[in-house]
């Protein structure tokens, strides 16, 4: 725009001139003259602004049309729309939106958004793979990976997906919750020293379950294969990955911005990750035990090997265990890439949830002493002992705390998704092709028919009442439709598991202030003062 405003500063005529005037003495048809007189002696100040002028006219007249019959502003700030409202994000401006109609619609730059916000609108988009895609900002390729999986759709996508399907089995669960009581055992000393070290008073404690939901992602994801050190420099630079991706962003990626910086994270990240996908090609072709998943799917790689290699040999494959499904060989970058999406998906969603947990928890003891109870007779009255899958399921209560805490506070707000062609979402409006769509969770998860005072956090509407039968089709925590989370299951123990042992071994209070209740959001949601708390090892007379 600068070199275009200087190059019209320094014109001296109108290269529109030579229309009548030039060396070629073009003839004007006379019922243009009066045109062609005005235009050839423009100058180029003029012709900037009418050139701009038109360009605003055509921004405004191309968001009026896209959006058509749905809830929006009657017009946009040309060209940026409500740019720095997107730059910094408030929970009170989303929820404005989600009231203002089953549709509703933005424009920012070039992006035309239309948020679906009841259950029914938001189950039609993430039910429709062959009308929308999901769809990233436009630096997640960057970071990510231009080939990562994550960005397949249709067949490729499902059939990638398969092949990551025996990751989350109730027998490979099981395998991990040895790493993942460990890490809660070593971060809840943390807890109590970071007290101790403040003198009692309490430290907002949202980067530290950040932090603890990094390391157990880590170990749950390649297990020991990376050290302890590389866990702590992910988890204090991870959030820049975060910010990077936030929803508005510059998709070019300039030195010291956002975007830079969370390239520089991910590079370091996959770099981890690849060597530590060499340590357990190494340990699993030794016949080693899988205590993590990229294990099992290093295991299910060399599974699918030897049966295509005795197949193209002529051999029975009798006595040789097939995996789920059958899968190629990874380098150990695209296994990287792979797990790297693992952990992309859960740490800020975790780590959200995990902050709220310790919150509400302490603001409702009565509910903290029943899952205390419950945990304190599974483990046979040792605060200790581990517990193994079925303990941990059989745990009626603790899963229902889990359930109303993500239905309460649900991490992932809206999920972006991209239609691939036009999209009759209703029969009276299309969703444009190239456009993003956004269902929320957040409405559906709040729907007073199927939960009754539905600002209220109320475990027993899991537990003896019929919400997760009536609230089926509500329960959007972690979407529906072919690109449902992979790792939903995993998700809900591992914080039941949390929150059991911290029940046992930790005393926690809340220290509240005016924001405490006030959402930010980061990507996910979380308390506005980030959770305020103090620590102690709990006493058992």
């Amino acid at each position: 725009m600068d070199a275009f405003v200087a190059l019209a500063a320094n014109a001296t005529a109108s290269p529109l001139a030579t229309l009548k005037y030039g060396a070629a003495n073009v003839q004007v048809p006379p019922q243009l003259e009066t045109v062609a007189e005005y235009v050839a002696n423009m100058s180029g100040w003029s012709i900037f602004w009418t050139v701009f002028a038109l360009l605003v006219v055509y921004d405004q007249v191309m968001y009026i049309y896209r959006k058509g019959s749905i809830a929006g502003p009657s017009w946009k700030m040309p060209f940026v729309g409500p740019f720095l409202q997107s730059v910094n994000p408030k929970f009170e401006e989303y929820y404005a939106k989600w009231l203002s109609g089953p549709l509703s619609c933005v424009s920012v730059f070039h992006k035309f958004v239309v948020i679906a916000s009841t259950r029914d609108m938001a189950r039609k988009v993430l039910n429709s793979p062959s009308y929308v895609k999901p769809c990233v900002v436009d630096v997640a390729h960057k970071l990510l990976g231009p080939d990562n999986w994550v960005f397949l759709d249709g067949k490729a996508h499902l059939e990638f997906r398969r092949g990551l399907n025996g990751l989350f089995t109730r027998r490979a669960l099981e395998i991990y919750l040895p790493g993942q009581e460990e890490v809660y055992n070593r971060y809840f000393k943390e807890f109590v020293e970071i007290t101790k070290r403040n003198a009692g008073k309490p430290v907002p404690f949202m980067t530290m379950f950040r932090e603890i939901i990094t390391a157990v992602s880590c170990r749950t994801i390649v297990g020991h294969y990376i050290s302890d050190e590389a866990v702590k420099k992910i988890a204090d630079d991870y959030y820049l990955i975060t910010e990077a991706l936030e929803l508005v962003n510059f998709p070019i990626i300039i030195p010291f911005t956002k975007t830079w910086r969370g390239k520089k994270t991910a590079d370091m990240v996959l770099a981890e990750f690849a060597k530590c996908a060499a340590k357990s090609k190494a340990r699993m072709e030794a016949g080693g035990e899988p205590n993590c998943i990229m294990d099992a799917w290093i295991l299910d790689m060399i599974r699918s090997r030897k049966i295509r290699e005795a197949e193209q040999e002529g051999l029975s494959t009798e006595g040789l265990e097939k995996p789920n499904h059958m899968i190629r060989w990874f380098t150990n970058y695209e296994i990287a890439q792979t797990v790297f999406t693992f952990l992309f998906a859960s740490q800020d969603a975790t780590s959200s949830a995990t902050t709220w947990m310790f919150q509400i928890m302490a603001q409702r003891p009565d509910v903290l002493d029943r899952v205390r109870e419950e945990n304190f007779k599974v483990r046979n009255g040792d605060i200790h002992a581990a517990v193994t899958l079925d303990q941990l399921e059989s745990m009626a209560y603790t899963r229902a705390v889990v359930r109303e805490l993500l239905r309460y506070r649900p991490p992932v707000l809206m999920i972006p998704y991209m239609t691939k062609r036009p999209f009759p979402i209703t029969e009276s409006y299309t969703i444009p092709k190239g456009a993003m769509v956004v269902p929320t969770t957040y409405m559906a998860l709040r729907d007073p028919e199927v939960y009754p005072n539905p600002d209220v956090f109320d475990p027993e509407r899991y537990y003896t009442g019929d919400a997760e039968t009536k609230g089926a089709k509500n329960y959007l925590v972690f979407g529906t439709g072919p690109h449902y989370c992979l790792g939903q299951h995993y998700a809900q123990l591992n914080l039941a598991l949390m929150l059991g042992k911290a029940s046992l071994l930790l005393d926690w209070k809340h220290h509240p202030t005016l924001k405490s209740e006030e959402i930010q959001v980061f990507a996910t949601i979380f308390p506005m003062d980030h959770c305020p708390l103090t620590f102690e090892w709990r006493k058992w007379d």
